[in-house]
């Protein structure tokens, strides 16, 4: 397959799976990595300089943990770590640096929603969605 792929945690945490870029072309996948997931997912993007980064490891098992409330609030969790075209490009588009860690929120309407220098909460994370306009509309259905 032609194509970028970003890395994603499973929502149960299960491990990492390569995602292809499908639906979409390449262009504009190089030009917003996300695009694939407009009005379909949120996105918490995961950037750290490297696999053993203590704090990508920390924020990988507090979304291991978060049960079934990230498929509740269709949350994809997109990880942007090392020197990879991928990673690059995603970061160079959120505005994240490469030489350290970073959490973003990523709200359905693709907008960033909240940016951190630690790992989220899962608590925080759900609060900040559930006050999400778009959020609400989808409660009350």
């Amino acid at each position: 397959m032609r194509g970028a792929t970003l890395g994603v945690i499973g929502i149960l945490g299960i491990g990492i799976l390569a995602i292809g870029i499908s639906g979409i072309g390449i262009a504009e996948a190089a030009e917003n990595p996300l695009a694939r997931y407009r009005w379909s997912a949120r996105v918490v993007v995961i950037s750290a300089p490297g696999p053993d980064d203590a704090s990508l490891i920390a924020q990988r098992a507090t979304l291991a943990k978060a049960g079934t409330g990230l498929e509740d609030r269709d949350l994809v969790i997109v990880e942007a770590v090392g020197e990879t075209r991928e990673a690059v490009a995603l970061r160079r588009r959120l505005g994240l640096p490469a030489g350290a860690f970073r959490a973003a929120l990523i709200g359905k309407d693709g907008g960033v929603k909240r940016v951190e220098a630690a790992p989220f909460p899962v608590q925080d994370l759900y609060e900040t969605i559930d006050a999400m306009p778009m959020r609400r509309d989808e409660m009350r259905r």
